[in-house]
């Protein structure tokens, strides 16, 4: 493939602190750039990052076709960057775009974009252990046009950030509550796609929930207002009489590449596997007779996040520890330690991206 690179005539990076990084706040001196118009993908360009311009019209802002994924670099050695699942990301960005009614992107033009950017902003991935470089493949509908329809034209971007820990709490568990009166998706919606308008509408009530001192809100299901889904930005687990159980892939659920990793390990390791529909009144009748172990969350961002603390109708439940689980802790050295290179990949997770 045949990317045109236009390089920045002087870097930014001089001017980052990589020992003070808000998740999100400072981007890398590049972009992958590809436009769709005519049916067809034009030829892409890695270009410096900085702003684009666009109409008011155009449809993206008007009817919401807009999707993205998230997905990390990580600094192995001084030669090699590591990509964690970025072909299962590549899937899951395609799924997204079919449900929106959004081209697909070749496979080998994704993974080579990813490369072609990596390798000249590889300066920016941390070198830190717990630090990596987020990135934010997007695609969004631009032609301009007020027109509740199907969109013919569409811009899309994969921007890199370097990141510290996602959360404040950083191991501290996060709290959690569920909400009477708001839902985040239903079967038939878009809640398995990774699509923009999902978080959108999640944010009332995450800021409701952050507002009486929760870190995010426990999405129960839709119909009945029952079933443990997911949490905010995380697939939720529970280790409950020794056995991981976690939310079925039912169509509001989104399909977490860590939650694939994690299900994984654990069935490697000898842990019973229960993916299955979870009530909440289960959850808490399992704190009451002490079968239940631990609570985390499992996503990019994060990877493994313990939960402490869950309200639900002015019930709570609260484990006893200050700190991460022993199960959670060691999902997470086991994930973080493929990503980073520490130990063998023996599931092909790994993608290697090898620096000039």
């Amino acid at each position: 493939m045949n990317i045109n690179i236009t390089k920045t005539t002087k870097s930014r990076i001089t001017y980052i602190n990589f020992d003070k990084l808000d998740f999100g706040r400072v981007f890398s001196d590049h972009m992958f750039v590809m436009a769709y118009q005519n049916g067809t993908w034009q030829q892409p360009s890695i270009e410096p990052y900085g702003s684009i311009t666009f109409e008011p019209s155009m449809m993206a802002l008007h009817y919401g076709q807009a999707v993205f994924e998230g997905m990390k670099a990580y600094h192995a050695n001084d030669k090699t960057i590591h990509l964690f699942r970025p072909k299962d990301h590549h899937k899951r960005l395609n799924n997204s775009a079919r449900r929106l009614c959004m081209p697909e992107i070749e496979e080998s033009v994704f993974i080579e974009g990813l490369e072609e950017l990596l390798k000249l902003d590889s300066a920016w991935v941390p070198k830190t252990h717990g630090h990596a470089l987020y990135i934010r493949p997007l695609m969004f509908a631009s032609e301009e046009y007020l027109a509740a329809k199907v969109s013919e034209e569409y811009q899309f971007f994969i921007i890199t950030s370097p990141v510290a820990a996602y959360y404040s709490e950083g191991f501290n568990p996060v709290s959690l509550t569920t909400s009477e009166n708001f839902v985040r998706a239903v079967k038939g919606g878009t809640g398995e796609a990774k699509a923009a308008g999902n978080y959108g509408g999640s944010f009332l009530p995450a800021k409701k929930a952050q507002e009486i001192g929760y870190t995010q809100v426990l999405w129960l299901d839709a119909i009945e207002h029952k079933y443990v889904e997911e949490v905010g930005t995380m697939n939720i687990f529970f280790l409950m009489d020794n056995k991981l159980v976690t939310p079925q892939l039912s169509g509001s659920v989104l399909p977490g590449i860590t939650r694939r990793s994690v299900i994984a390990l654990a069935k490697e390791w000898g842990i019973e596997v229960e993916e299955r529909q979870i009530s909440i009144d289960e959850v808490f009748d399992a704190h009451k007779n002490g079968t239940l172990q631990e609570i985390f969350g499992a996503g990019t961002a994060a990877v493994i996040s313990p939960v402490g603390h869950i309200n639900h109708k002015g019930e709570s439940i609260t484990l006893d520890r200050e700190k991460i689980g022993p199960f959670a802790k060691k999902m997470f050295d086991a994930i973080t330690d493929i990503q980073y290179g520490k130990i063998d990949d023996k599931y092909g997770w790994i993608h290697p991206v090898t620096l000039v």
